[in-house]
C-alpha cells in the first residue's frame, strides 16, 4: 500500500485540505451566494472575497450513539386534560417572545447560520467555474517564444540534480567488470599456478616460484581492490532540450456602441458585462489578447480606460466597427496563428441601411476566420432591425454565432454563463 503525505506549507491556524474538503462539500451552497453576490454588488468590486452563509442544518452530520439495548419497563402516567389528537398553544404567545435574539421561521426552524469568508481566489474560481472560450482550437508555431524542457537522451555532462542514477551505476557496473576482468583472469591463473605447484612432491617444490606466485597474488588482489566503485566518468545526466509547444494563441475583440441612443444606464450595463468578460480572460489565459473598439458613426481603437470610462455622443454605423475589427484581424492577427473572438454590445439602434451590411460583413468576411462572435443586445423595448440581420448570421452558423437580450443589471451574469458556457466535444 502507498501512502501520499501533502507537505504543501500552510497558512497559519489553517489546512488548504480540509478547507478544499470543505468547499467541494457545500458547492451547491456557494455557487448560490457568489451567484447572489455578483447580481447584488458591482462588478468593479468582483475581485474581493465574498461572505457566504449555509444554514446551520445543511451543515450537520450523522453520529452514532449508543443505545439503551436490553429489556425495559416503562411506566408512563396519563393526564385528565389532554387525550389523544389534541393540539397545545405555544408557550409565551403566538409569537414566539422568547428572550432569544434571532428570530423565528414560518416553518418553525431557526435561522443559524454558519459563515465563513472566502477569499479573491476561491470566489473568482466559483464565479467563473465551468466556463470556457469556445473552439479553441492549437495554432502553428510561428514567433512562438513558449518552450518546455523535455527529456533528449543522456549526456555526460551535467548538473548534479540531474543525474540518471540508475544510467550512472550501470555505466560503474559496466567499467568495473572491464577493468578486472583481465586482473581476475590473471589471479585465477597464479592461484592454479600456486596450487599445482604446492601440490608437488616436497622435494620437487620450487621454494622461489612459490614465494613468487603469492607476491603475484597479492599484488593482483590490490589491483582489483583498487578499482573504484564509482568514477566521474560513469556520471551519466538527463539531457533536456527546449521544446516549442503548440500554444492556443487567442484575440478577443471588444466592440461597445457609445452612440447617443446609447443612455447612461445602457453604457453601464455594457461596461459591466465586458469588465465581467475581461476579469474573465486575465484570470484564466495567459495567451489571450484583447482589443477594445469603440464606435458611434464612426469607430476607433482604443486602451482599456477609454474603452470603459470614456463618453462620446452621435448617431450609430455598427458596420463601422466590424470593417475596423476585419481590418485588424488582416493587420495583426492571422487566422490560421490566432483564435479570434468578438463580444459585442449594443442597444439595437443602427442606421437604417446599416444593418444589411453588417450581416454581409458577418457572413462574408468574418464568421469564416472567427471561432465565436457573442452579441448582447441592451434594452427592454422590442427588437430592431440590427437583431433581425444578426439572426439571420446565428441561423447560418447555429455554433459559432450566440446572442442575446439583457434588460437589466442582474441579467448580466447569467446571460454571460450561457454565452461562455463549457460546451461538449461533438463526437
Amino acid at each position: 500500500m502507498s501512502y501520499f503525505i501533502d507537505r504543501r506549507a500552510n497558512a497559519k491556524h489553517k489546512s488548504a485540505v480540509n478547507r478544499q474538503r470543505f468547499l467541494d462539500r457545500y458547492r451547491k451552497h456557494i455557487k448560490r451566494s457568489v451567484e447572489e453576490a455578483v447580481n447584488r454588488r458591482s462588478i468593479t468590486d468582483m475581485e474581493r472575497g465574498e461572505k457566504v452563509s449555509i444554514p446551520a442544518r445543511d451543515i450537520s452530520e450523522p453520529v452514532f450513539q449508543h443505545g439503551s439495548g436490553g429489556k425495559r419497563t416503562v411506566v408512563t402516567p396519563g393526564n385528565r386534560e389532554f387525550t389523544e389528537g389534541d393540539r397545545l398553544r405555544r408557550p409565551g404567545g403566538g409569537g414566539g417572545g422568547g428572550a432569544g435574539e434571532g428570530s423565528a421561521s414560518n416553518q418553525g426552524e431557526g435561522v443559524d447560520e454558519f459563515a465563513f469568508t472566502l477569499s479573491r481566489e476561491e470566489f473568482l474560481d466559483f464565479v467563473f467555474d465551468g466556463l470556457e472560450l469556445p473552439h479553441l482550437e492549437r495554432k502553428a508555431l510561428v514567433d512562438l517564444d513558449e518552450v518546455r524542457p523535455v527529456r533528449a537522451g543522456i549526456s555526460r555532462q551535467g548538473v548534479p540534480a540531474r543525474m540518471n542514477i540508475v544510467r550512472s551505476m550501470r555505466e560503474a557496473h559496466a567499467r568495473r567488470i572491464a577493468m578486472r576482468a583481465p586482473i581476475r583472469r590473471a589471479l585465477r591463473e597464479a592461484n592454479e599456478a600456486l596450487e599445482a605447484e604446492e601440490r608437488k612432491d616436497p622435494v620437487l617444490r620450487n621454494p622461489a616460484r612459490i614465494s613468487e606466485l603469492k607476491e603475484e597474488i597479492a599484488r593482483l588482489e590490490k589491483r582489483m581492490e583498487a578499482v573504484p566503485f564509482i568514477d566521474t566518468y560513469d556520471l551519466r545526466y538527463n539531457n533536456l532540450t527546449n521544446q516549442p509547444q503548440p500554444s492556443s494563441k487567442a484575440v478577443m475583440f471588444c466592440v461597445m456602441d457609445v452612440s447617443g441612443s446609447m443612455t447612461q444606464s445602457h453604457k453601464d450595463i455594457a461596461k459591466r458585462f465586458f469588465l465581467l468578460l475581461y476579469l474573465f480572460l486575465e484570470r484564466n489565459y495567459e495567451k489571450v489578447e484583447l482589443v477594445f473598439v469603440r464606435h458611434h458613426t464612426a469607430a476607433k481603437e482604443v486602451d482599456e480606460e477609454e474603452f470603459f470610462y470614456s463618453r462620446e455622443t452621435g448617431g450609430t454605423i455598427v458596420s463601422s466597427a466590424l470593417t475596423l475589427v476585419d481590418e485588424i484581424i488582416a493587420d495583426r492577427y492571422p487566422p490560421g496563428q490566432w483564435n479570434l473572438y468578438v463580444a459585442q454590445a449594443s442597444d439595437g439602434d443602427n442606421w437604417d441601411d446599416d444593418s444589411a451590411t453588417c450581416r454581409d460583413l458577418l457572413v462574408e468576411r468574418l464568421m469564416s476566420r472567427l471561432q465565436y462572435f457573442t452579441y448582447v443586445e441592451i434594452t427592454p423595448h422590442a427588437h430592431q432591425a440590427l437583431w433581425e440581420e444578426y439572426q439571420n448570421v446565428a441561423a447560418e452558423f447555429p455554433a459559432r454565432f450566440a446572442m442575446r437580450q439583457i434588460v437589466e443589471a442582474g441579467d448580466i451574469y447569467p446571460v454571460f454563463r450561457e454565452l461562455f458556457k463549457r460546451r461538449v466535444a461533438s463526437p
